[in-house]
């Protein structure tokens, strides 16, 4: 019997896979063919959504990218028999009168698929796009729990041992070795007890799952996909600091991954597998509580803020008890070093990064989706190799890594090494695993104001180096979008922004600066473009004039999308804006085929040095 296998997870959903596998089942029912469907943990290609792979009978996989309802009967009809005679006659009378169902789509190319994944190194998504997320007893048969088997098998400290042997840091993004912060909860356990201030007392395991980056959907995948390879995480980490209570703290806009987790426990909790009890606890979505001391306040009952830090939460964490808290990824490679070995593990990397590292790619990339690499390869060549480099008639400028805490780097630094010392030095961080790839279409300056809207949004207001400080540099770069900077503005940026590197109480706010300094950094020739009433990349509309250049084939597409109708409808000849009905919306530029759309200065912006500032 052959497969048809179809992801469910938010990503594939949201382009309409459950529409294409309810119609699956569908069809299968209906013509006998012989074949299951079945919902599968996500390939990564989001760019390729619905994604449909057949495995027929023989073994042999193919897959259908971007597939249509009506296009489902024409793929199950190459692949699949049917079970009945029945079947095969409706089968051929369908296409005998003229192939109502459609004709199958095409194919995905193999060597696409192959480019995707040749590069890449699956460990914390290890049985992407195969296994099943909430069948428990493939899960076993691929090796699942016999890590949670070995670590029971072992004493705590001797677990924790190993994973620090591995190298294993949290990917949350502060890059803190995860078995020195398992040590040090152990340690504060063992010491009250020592001490009689509290003989009963145990730790408390939280997974920080409050992913709130712009264009970061890493945690939220690997939940849907791989629920049970979370636990499995999770209860190793519990058995390893004496953890009785085990919380994943997750956004509640993540609905799907809240239901798909819930069931995950309850199946979980059916076959006696919860020797430490795992709730999830659903929070308001705020940015700042992926912060360790505003989650707990959370959790708490509080007002999600930070609060000063020492003591850590390893010391005094959720209700004063020694807490641990890692990310989703970081608990989902547990598993996978427990069964291979701490020496696998730390066989993969570069320098003090071991291990791979999930990314959303996402951006003016041609291949965007969930991806897996080892650590040490390039930026490059992870938009190159598995991205496949810039949209056709494009080419990458930079890339934003981390998101509104990382940085903006340029193409001449797509050198770097993903590695959490080296994209420092370069003022990035690796964060959480958010990669926005950006083109010559993209304006830097309107990317830095873009972040610095988020967190001036997002915020608490505690500190008032991040609550004014970064309200400030919100108001420059607004300024400088819409064509009113004044002299001094740039040094103003970077003086605001290292007062609030330095002065911030928690992470956001010392990360705030990070995209608009890195931008000043590498790209000031735009900002100082933009002093001067001039935006390179056309983005910024008080700054830019839309016109259409010679590359233009009439082919109608600018003036059939224009929302302002400020192009005429004229085939096979060279399209004109209207400068007084256009609203610099971009869409025509978006749409071009040819590309023949261009950003020029217009007239009544254009200013020299000698007036800047007025």
């Amino acid at each position: 019997m052959g497969i048809v296998s179809v992801c469910f997870c938010s990503s594939c959903a949201a382009a309409g896979s459950g529409a294409v596998i309810k119609r699956v089942r569908q069809l299968i029912r209906r013509h006998a063919f012989v074949a299951t469907a079945r919902e599968v943990s996500c390939s990564g290609m989001s760019y390729r959504t619905p994604l449909v792979t057949v495995t027929d009978k023989s073994g042999r996989t193919f897959h259908y990218g971007g597939v249509k309802e009506d296009q489902l009967f024409g793929i199950l009809s190459r692949h699949f028999g049917h079970a009945t005679a029945g079947g095969s006659l409706r089968t051929a009378w369908r296409r005998v009168t003229g192939g109502i169902y459609g004709q199958g789509g095409g194919t995905a190319d193999s060597a696409e698929v192959r480019d995707f994944e040749a590069r890449q190194v699956r460990l914390a998504s290890e049985g992407s796009g195969e296994s099943r997320p909430l069948d428990i007893a493939q899960y076993r048969e691929r090796g699942g729990f016999q890590a949670l088997e070995k670590a029971r098998a072992m004493a705590p400290e001797a677990v924790i041992a190993e994973i620090a042997a591995s190298g294993l840091r949290g990917r949350g993004g502060g890059g803190f070795p995860t078995g020195k912060k398992w040590s040090l909860c152990a340690e504060e356990c063992l010491r009250r007890k020592s001490h009689d201030t509290d003989k009963n007392v145990c730790a408390t395991l939280i997974c920080n799952a409050d992913e709130g980056d712009p264009g970061a959907f890493m945690d939220r995948m690997l939940i849907e996909s791989f629920p049970l390879r979370l636990i499995e995480g999770m209860l190793i980490a519990a058995h390893a600091i004496g953890a009785e209570r085990g919380i994943v703290y997750i956004r509640t806009e993540y609905a799907r991954a809240v239901e798909v987790l819930t069931q995950a426990l309850a199946l979980c909790r059916e076959e006696g597998m919860l020797s430490t009890d795992i709730e999830v606890f659903t929070g308001a979505g705020a940015f700042v509580c992926g912060e360790e001391t505003a989650l707990l306040a959370s959790l708490e009952g509080k007002r999600g803020v930070p609060r000063a830090r020492p003591p850590y939460p390893v010391e005094q964490g959720l209700w004063g008890r020694p807490t641990v808290i890692n990310n989703v990824e970081t608990l989902c490679l547990v598993p996978w070093i427990m069964r291979h070995s701490a020496a696998a593990f730390a066989a993969i990397g570069y320098g003090k990064s071991r291990g791979t590292k999930t990314f959303a790619l996402a951006g003016k990339i041609r291949r965007s989706g969930l991806i897996e690499v080892p650590m040490g390869m390039t930026l490059r060549e992870v938009l190159e190799d598995i991205g496949g480099g810039a949209e056709e008639g494009h080419t990458l400028k930079a890339v934003q890594i981390g998101g509104p805490s990382g940085g903006c780097l340029p193409a001449e630094r797509f050198g770097l090494a993903i590695d959490y010392d080296e994209l420092a030095a370069s003022g990035a961080i690796m964060g959480s695993g958010g990669l926005v790839a950006l083109d010559e279409r993209d304006c830097m300056v309107d990317i830095a104001r873009y972040f610095m809207a988020f967190t001036v949004e997002e915020s608490c207001g505690k500190c008032v180096f991040c609550r004014l400080g970064a309200r400030a540099m919100l108001g420059i770069l607004e300024r400088l979008c819409h064509g009113k900077g004044k002299a001094g503005d740039i040094e103003l940026l970077e003086t605001l922004g290292a007062m609030i590197k330095d002065g911030s109480r928690c992470a956001l706010g010392k990360t705030a600066p990070n995209p608009a300094l890195t931008a000043i950094r590498y790209f000031r020739d735009e900002f100082e473009a933009h002093l001067h009433g001039h935006c390179p990349a056309g983005r910024c509309p008080a700054l830019t004039r839309l016109a259409i250049g010679e590359k233009c084939t009439g082919c109608t597409v600018c003036s059939q999308n224009c929302p302002a109708h400020a192009i005429a409808f004229t085939p096979y000849e060279r399209h004109a804006i209207d400068p007084s009905l256009c609203v610099r919306c971009g869409a025509c530029r978006d749409l071009c085929p040819a590309h023949a759309v261009l950003g020029t200065v217009p007239t009544a912006s254009r200013r020299d040095a000698s007036c800047n500032g007025g």
